[in-house]
């Protein structure tokens, strides 16, 4: 069972920049669907990657899918030399994201995001229009799915 509290906690109070998009973002703009992660787009920078590094370390994140026992070490410079990281940890699945199909980087996406509480947790998450659209540029089965509901609240919101 995924801690998601824990999630974004690790993330907030360690001082990691972030944004909150995917399936956690679409249940603070009013989604009912579930998901069994947390997806979040995270700044590049070299203050930011060590601070992930030193966040994550504590919840001992190790590559979601690999083989029992493959080597893996979530330190900066392994995230220097990636981009986007799907992690198992103590507190359930996190996907780390560089760059996001539609969205583009962390500094891309910032003017359309908003600071709110998500599962009591104060963090920057991904606006309801722009989920839309990353969520229609991803493409999957499970985001398509996703878009009646989440085009159902905009209009809700923009009161049609």
């Amino acid at each position: 069972m995924t801690d998601y509290a824990g999630l974004l906690k690790a993330l907030t109070e360690g001082g990691v920049e972030f944004i909150l998009i995917g399936g956690m973002a679409a249940a603070f703009h009013g989604s009912i669907r579930s998901t069994a992660d947390v997806d979040v787009v995270y700044r590049r920078t070299p203050e930011n990657m060590q601070r992930l590094a030193g966040s994550l370390s504590r919840i001992h994140p190790s590559l979601r899918g690999a083989p029992p026992g493959l080597p893996f070490r979530f330190d900066v410079r392994t995230i220097q030399q990636g981009l986007n990281f799907t992690l198992s940890t103590d507190l359930g699945p996190v996907d780390l994201l560089g760059e996001v199909v539609g969205g583009g980087t962390y500094e891309a996406l910032l003017p359309h995001t908003s600071i709110g509480n998500v599962v009591g947790v104060e963090c920057r998450c991904v606006e309801l229009d722009t989920l839309i659209h990353l969520k229609r540029a991803a493409g999957r089965p499970k985001d398509l799915e996703a878009l009646a509901e989440l085009e159902a609240l905009r209009e809700e919101r923009q009161g049609r």
